[in-house]
């Protein structure tokens, strides 16, 4: 009974643990659904009107009058806040704010430039304090020094912070909004601010020592309360081409000898208003004749000229970065090819010699007007920024910026469908109403047709439209998308996209020089089958399918793999078209797009042996800087898994290197050769589930274009079938961690049931042997590790989506554990158990204690057998990794650091090993203690011990190939160390069911006759017989166990009567 209760009370228990778990879960779920942020309530004063007034007498005087049945004040707050501008401040000795520099992980300073950036929000219009020519107005304005963050949030109330990496300051404004006279009507602002300044050092080399101060926080910088701030911003009447920039001062009020005195700040943006195309003159100094004749125009290329023209600009401009060709096919000065267009050449450009490998650049503030003509002809007149950026700022930084200067290029232009080409001026620098500074043609497409040499939604050029010393080279730009947003583009424009192979035969002469006949080769293609159609008409649905298995977003090592640990190479694969699928499939049950698939020219190759493939292949890692993307295309052979392709990549080198090698098609380098091998779909004992990627150069040895040949070989995949058998695999193998550890509960039940009726037997049960079962089972609880079977899953990398969603698994998964306690409960009520009974017996014979069992030596023993054996691994792992243990750090997903030492890890591993030999102790201690009774039930340790060994007859069946670089991904079991490999799921076993063997003989067979039979001739293998461990009489012994401790004194006067 007593049994029965304490398994309803851990049942109880666990229950309401599992409760307790799901509401706290469910409430934190819901409660980060609902944490909304609301702007904070102010209240607005207006305090300093006379002050204002005062310093800014010089704005009012020119101020033009606001007639009261004007609305336009009432739009202040939407047209006037800008973010992300630019701001420099003159060099008189007097900085406004520190800025610290970021260390990287290796603690050098980050190359990274960092920006100088300002935002400003109006926050309040009092039109109740409206006088005759101003408005009183309320603003914020947020200022700093910045790697990678941008000041697209307000921050409210006067605040200075620092931290490495990034210092702002936020400003506080009250003024007067007014419409010049002077200036074609500007807008303009003028304000005074009130910020807490960091306070500077006086007089001093470095105004920003208490930076380096020993013992500094960034989170308390010395601080001071400045209120004499003047913000003065000017605004265009109209957004234009050649009006669109916001500029202003910010300037302190305070004497130069104050501390609080900075040097003038100059701001610079663009408005955020409705642009208006009004430069039709300007436009047609570029664009008249329209359409331009370029080189694009005549070069085969299909070109969109549909109805969706806007959208589609507005989506890949939109944060997109474009990359610049470099100047390959200029023939001049190295100063005139080497120019970065009509953009400002510095020296962090000119050292790419016209390569301009890492800049980039983007299309911003896009406005596009489309209408459609009579005669059903669609036009568009287009207005966008273009910005260079170079390779020291953030791309995503600086996409965000909106202050203009030398390096951007305000542009204007039309669009017609009957040409399908984009026609723009540009002018960069500051330029009148007539546009004299405008010297700029780009001229913009976007192609319907790719191929191994095209791969880009938007190809562009700018060109110079002057004849003096300012023409440059015209500069080449594109927009590569991606195989993903290629599909998305079929979905989104009514013309479909297509794909053209022109590298057939090319490929072909790969496939000829890389699989000649061997009868190795047959009989693979007769014995192995690799990822093919699933039907013989090549539906757009099998094609598809293919394409899916096809694809590869894995990482990888070298090939073969090197014996030091080096980093994986992350490998990706995008299937661009297989076959006449271009892209992806997907049915929705419509007729008509059934009828027309995503396509290419309908064609197979040696009556359909061989499928028409073509993809893009991205690496990782800077050494493969000049492989981060390689387009490819050929063929796949789906008998033997290959794929032959020819490669094409961008390759960045001086305009010199490229101009010289003739052979460039379209500026990228394709004399490349790509081999894929795929692991079979079947009989994977037979091969290990890895693909194979081999890219060599087919060019001379002395060519500069030439490179080593890259081998490379993935971790483990899997095809589509296998990914969705994972659900049904985990499952499965939830179930049977259910079945298994019930069974183990019942086997703990039977040995619980069994020491009642075998009272005698009980002190000679191994504290030891149970402490390891405690130990095992209190691990998964405690680090949430599998208990028996680990997830299959997780061998193959991260859970997917629908795994982690699915809810009939978090079940199985929370009573798993719930069982896993259990038998944690009860194996400690089987320790107890044993000690209370060894406690009764010392209170027995407390002059002998040595007759009492003890596992002191047993302990010892067994210590130092492991030990032992944890050393040898050691040693064997170094031996074979040729590597001493190093101690790793590393950065996990949610940012936490750690530091990983491999002893550690190894000793991890080996715990799982300790757990399948849990009998070890309790064979040493039948040795001591001579036993001559039957202390385990057969059904506890020869059950405990199958099941112990199931995990790994599964994993030598299910799992016949272990993922030898994704140790961390086993909790107590690396597939990289011998006794968890292949030989190890076949050693362990039979080492396991050996000590099971010898703890059935040690009870079936008492010690004496153990020790008779084990001998050679007249010596005995194991010593004589002892006395010390001699089973003192029991006739009282079951009683005193029954009843309580207090009560041993009676039974054993009682025990010495009787004797």
């Amino acid at each position: 009974m007593k049994i029965m209760n304490l398994g309803l009370h851990a049942w109880t228990v666990c229950g309401l643990l599992m409760v307790l778990f799901f509401s706290c879960s469910n409430s934190s779920l819901y409660g980060e659904e609902f944490d909304l942020r609301n702007e904070p309530s102010v209240t607005y004063k207006y305090d300093r009107i006379d002050e204002v007034k005062k310093a800014c007498g010089f704005v009012l005087s020119s101020a033009s009058e606001l007639k009261p049945d004007d609305n336009r004040v009432y739009s202040i707050k939407k047209e006037l806040p800008f973010v992300n501008g630019d701001w420099v401040q003159d060099a008189g000795g007097s900085p406004l704010m520190p800025y610290v520099v970021r260390k990287s992980w290796d603690n050098s300073s980050d190359f990274h430039t960092p920006m100088n950036l300002v935002s400003f929000w109006v926050t309040d219009v009092d039109t109740t304090r409206r006088l005759k020519n101003s408005v009183s107005v309320s603003g914020l304005l947020t200022l700093g020094i910045t790697l990678e963050n941008s000041f697209v949030e307000k921050i409210y109330g006067p605040q200075f912070q620092v931290w490495p990496g990034n210092s702002q300051l936020s400003v506080s404004f009250q003024g007067i909004y007014t419409e010049s006279k002077e200036n074609n009507g500007e807008k303009v602002m003028c304000l005074l601010g009130t910020t807490m300044l960091p306070s500077r050092e006086p007089e001093s080399s470095d105004p920003w020592a208490w930076l380096e101060a020993s013992g500094h926080s960034y989170d308390q910088p010395p601080l001071s309360e400045d209120d004499q701030i003047l913000l003065v911003l000017h605004y265009p009447k109209k957004f234009t081409l050649t009006k669109r920039e916001v500029h202003g001062e910010m300037k302190s009020l305070n004497p130069k000898s104050n501390p609080k005195y900075f040097d003038e700040i100059r701001i610079s943006s663009q408005l955020n208003t409705a642009y208006e195309f009004s430069s039709e003159k300007v436009v047609a100094k570029a664009c008249d004749p329209y359409p331009y004749k370029d080189s694009f125009m005549n070069n085969g290329i299909d070109i969109y000229k549909d109805t969706e023209f806007c959208a589609i600009i507005q989506k890949f401009s939109q944060g997109e970065a474009f990359t610049i060709v470099p100047n390959w096919r200029c023939n001049g000065t190295d100063e005139y090819c080497s120019k970065l267009g009509p953009f400002v050449t510095d020296n962090e450009i000119k050292a790419t010699d016209g390569g301009f490998q890492e800049v980039k650049l983007f299309m911003q503030n896009v406005h596009c007007e489309e209408k459609t003509a009579r005669d059903n002809t669609n036009s568009a007149r287009v207005s966008a920024v273009f910005r260079a950026v170079p390779p020291s700022e953030y791309p995503y930084t600086a996409a965000q910026r909106s202050g203009l200067s030398n390096m951007t290029l305000p542009a204007e232009g039309i669009w017609r469908s009957s040409s399908g080409q984009l026609c723009m001026v540009g002018c960069i620098g500051s330029t009148d109403a007539e546009g004299s500074g405008c010297n700029s043609r780009i001229c913009l497409y976007i192609p319907l047709s790719f191929s191994v040499k095209q791969r880009s939604i938007i190809v562009g050029t700018i060109s110079s439209i002057s004849n003096d010393h300012s023409s440059y080279f015209p500069l080449s730009f594109e927009k590569l998308v991606r195989p993903s947003e290629m599909w998305d583009l079929n979905h989104f424009m009514s013309s479909h996209l297509h794909y053209q192979y022109t590298k057939l035969d090319s490929a072909g002469s790969i496939l000829e020089k890389n699989e000649p006949f061997s009868f190795g080769t047959v009989i693979k293609k007769s014995l192995l089958t690799f990822p093919k159609l699933e039907d013989a008409e090549a539906s757009p649905v099998s094609l598809s399918i293919l394409s899916e298995d096809l694809t590869l977003h894995v990482s990888a090592i070298p090939d073969p793999p090197p014996r030091s640990l080096v980093p994986r190479i992350e490998i990706q694969m995008e299937i661009v078209s297989l076959g006449p699928l271009f892209g992806r499939y997907w049915s929705n049950g419509s007729t008509a797009e059934e009828e027309t698939p995503y396509h290419t020219k309908a064609e197979y190759t040696e009556k359909q042996l061989l499928l028409n493939v073509s993809a893009q292949l991205m690496l990782t890692g800077k050494a493969y800087k000049n492989f981060s993307v390689v387009f490819v295309e050929g063929l796949y052979d789906p008998h033997v898994g290959k794929m032959y392709l020819v490669g094409c990549r961008d390759f960045r080198a001086s305009w010199k290197t490229l101009f010289e090698s003739m052979d460039l098609e379209a500026g990228l380098d394709c004399l490349i050769e790509v081999i894929v091998s795929y692991p079979p779909t079947t009989a994977q004992w037979l091969t290990n589930p890895i693909a194979r990627i081999s890219i060599a150069s087919a060019r001379n040895e002395d060519d500069p274009l030439r490179f080593s040949t890259i081998k490379f070989q993935t971790l483990p995949i899997m095809y589509r079938r296998q990914r969705e058998n994972i659900l049904s695999r985990r499952g499965v193998e939830g179930i049977l961690r259910i079945l298994t550890l019930s069974v183990v509960i019942a086997c703990i039940v039977s040995q619980l049931l069994y020491i009642r009726d075998n009272v005698h037997s009980v002190p000679y049960i191994s504290l030891v042997m149970l402490g390891v079962q405690v130990l095992g089972y209190s691990l998964p609880l405690i680090t949430d590790a599998e208990a028996l079977f680990k997830k299959a899953s997780d061998s193959y990398g991260t859970p997917s989506y629908e795994l982690d969603r699915n809810q009939w698994f978090h079940v199985i998964d929370y009573t798993v554990k719930l069982l896993v306690l259990v038998s944690f409960l009860l194996t400690l009520r089987l320790c107890q158990k044993v000690w209370k009974s060894r406690i009764r017996l010392l209170t027995r014979a407390p002059l002998e204690p040595h007759r009492v069992p003890s596992d002191k030596w047993v302990f010892i023993t067994t210590l130092i057998i492991h030990v032992i054996g944890y050393i040898i691994v050691l040693i064997i792992h170094a031996a074979q990794t040729d590597e001493k243990f190093r101690t790793e750090s590393y950065v996990d997903s949610n940012g936490n650091f750690h530091v990983q030492r491999e002893w550690e890890t190894e000793m991890e591993e080996y715990v799982g090993l300790v757990q399948d030999f849990f009998l070890l102790p309790q064979v040493m201690g039948n040795f001591v203690w001579q036993i001559h009774c039957k202390p385990l039930r057969k059904l506890y340790f020869i059950g405990i011990t199958v099941l112990r060994l199931l995990p790994h007859f599964y994993d030598y069946i299910m799992a016949p190939v272990s993922n030898p670089y994704f140790s961390e991904e086993y909790e107590f079991v690396n597939p990289n160390m011998d006794f968890y490999s292949k030989f190890g799921d076949i050693a362990i076993p039979v080492t396991a069911f050996f000590l099971a063997v010898i703890v059935y003989i040690q009870q079936r067979w008492n010690y004496e006759k153990l020790s008779q039979t084990l001998s050679l001739g007249k010596r005995r293998l194991l010593p004589l017989g002892s006395a010390v461990y001699q089973r003192l009489p029991s006739k009282s012994f079951e009683a005193e166990l029954a009843s309580g401790v207090n009560e041993n004194a009676t039974h054993e006067k009682d025990h010495d009567g009787e004797e």
